[in-house]
């Protein structure tokens, strides 16, 4: 598809003018008919804002009956509209991309919860986006606002899902990236007996989304947790549908390492990755007599490989984990769960990671316009090229992986071995040795 990538739509943020919107709206109608209700909500960039009202002005012009919930988490706004009984729900975000970009994530009912939009639903979109098919826009009126109900559901969700706990006065560091967990923040931590410290937590819409803060960005939560010597930290990204943790040392605890210590406790049979996931992990689980499910990058395709084989746990490196019984990635749901897997077994979050022991890995970004990412699959030198790495890292019982990002002007090449020194010279010079060649 020419505009759904891996998670949405996701672009500049002045792309989505007025126009564009109204075609994303037209598709859906045309994908779920005239009597739908949508639930549209989004995070706190600054665009968000506009992108909101413009949605609203279109769903209004066709006659499609909606509610504008404001900011909330991805998570939560998955988890509302599905319980209000709302048809769909157009989530704004680009998650942990920078402020000056912005997206579309589109949900839609399944069997028992809130899935992300199927081809179908993607290719009406993309199909009305092409047809371009303007029509008169007319001015909204006032429609209820969801926000606190919303907000108020979500949260019981959280409490009910990681039942009666104490986390017995636990010092947790939270950087919320400014993004939309700043409307939830530290509230339900603080209900279970945490004692939180606050970073980068602004609830309003706003410009510093991600910027140098959350989980793109530990810097300043690793300097937290060492200096005020706090149990762990918790790192958002700017929609809030992953995190990564820091634990009191200052390391990051990933999510291969949040797979690792969660299957544990919860003596799971097999667990869903992607091919990102660090050897270590991999190793660990065949260790431990645990399947382990390799699907291509996306928490779209985690899901997938769960549900074809009944696998409840699933999650990404980058720290998007999903759940069990849960539809899709949560960061504050899966913080609360190593918080009450912390205070279970009485062990810091230092000792349970250090129970799966990683393979050095290295991850280099080539900046890459579209045209780049197509030459990559059809350059005849570029494939002769990943081939000879591959040879290379062959020799060294090492892995590599090459992938346009679906979300990002990137290409990412990531590479395991033994020793990162080697693996690390040989990224970057396959980084250089692309650049030219594409």
């Amino acid at each position: 598809m020419k505009y759904f990538g891996t998670d949405g739509i996701r672009q500049k943020a002045d792309a989505f003018t007025p126009e564009f919107l109204s075609f994303i709206v037209k598709g859906l109608v045309n994908y779920g008919g005239d009597k739908i209700k949508v639930f549209i909500a989004g995070d706190n960039r600054e665009s968000s804002e506009w992108i909101l009202s413009d949605i609203s002005t279109a769903l209004e012009t066709l006659g499609t009956e909606y509610f504008n919930a404001g900011i909330l988490p991805t998570p939560a706004i998955n988890y509302c509209f599905y319980q209000m009984g709302f048809d769909f729900a157009i989530d704004v975000t680009a998650s942990h991309n920078p402020h000056t970009d912005n997206g579309i994530k589109i949900f839609e009912r399944g069997k028992t919860s809130g899935v992300k939009l199927c081809e179908e639903g993607c290719q009406s979109i993309e199909d009305a986006i092409i047809k371009a098919q303007v029509f008169p826009l007319v001015a909204t009126s006032l429609t209820d606002d969801l926000h606190q109900q919303a907000l108020e559901l979500y949260r019981q969700h959280l409490l009910d899902y990681v039942g009666q706990t104490n986390f017995n006065n636990l010092k947790i560091g939270m950087d919320c990236a400014n993004g939309a967990t700043s409307v939830i923040n530290k509230t339900v931590f603080e209900e279970l007996g945490a004692n939180i410290t606050l970073i980068n937590c602004n609830e309003n819409y706003n410009t510093k989304i991600n910027d140098n803060c959350g989980s793109t960005h530990t810097e300043m939560l690793q300097e937290l947790v060492k200096n005020d010597k706090l149990d762990f930290g918790v790192a958002y990204d700017g929609d809030g549908d992953r995190c990564l943790l820091v634990d009191n040392t200052g390391t990051i605890i990933d999510g291969d390492d949040v797979l690792a210590i969660l299957a544990d406790y919860y003596r799971l049979p097999a667990i869903a990755t992607t091919v990102m996931a660090n050897q270590g992990l991999i190793n660990w689980a065949k260790d431990h007599n645990i399947k382990t499910e390799i699907t291509a990058v996306g928490d779209a395709n985690v899901k997938a490989a769960m549900d074809q084989n009944s696998i409840s746990l699933g999650g990404e490196q980058s720290g998007h984990i999903i759940l069990p019984n849960e539809s899709t990635g949560d960061g504050m749901l899966t913080a609360l769960v190593m918080t009450k897997v912390v205070t279970d077994t009485k062990k810091s979050l230092h000792e349970l990671a250090n129970a799966m022991q990683k393979s050095p890995q290295v991850i280099v970004n080539l900046t890459a316009s579209p045209e780049m990412k197509t030459n990559l699959k059809e350059s005849k030198k570029a494939k002769e090229t990943l081939l000879e790495y591959n040879q290379k890292l062959d020799k060294i019982h090492g892995r590599l992986l090459v992938r346009p990002s679906g979300t990002e002007n990137l290409i990412r090449i990531a590479m395991w071995g033994d020793d990162e020194k080697t693996i690390t010279t040989l990224a970057d010079e396959l980084k250089t040795k692309l650049e030219e060649i594409l």
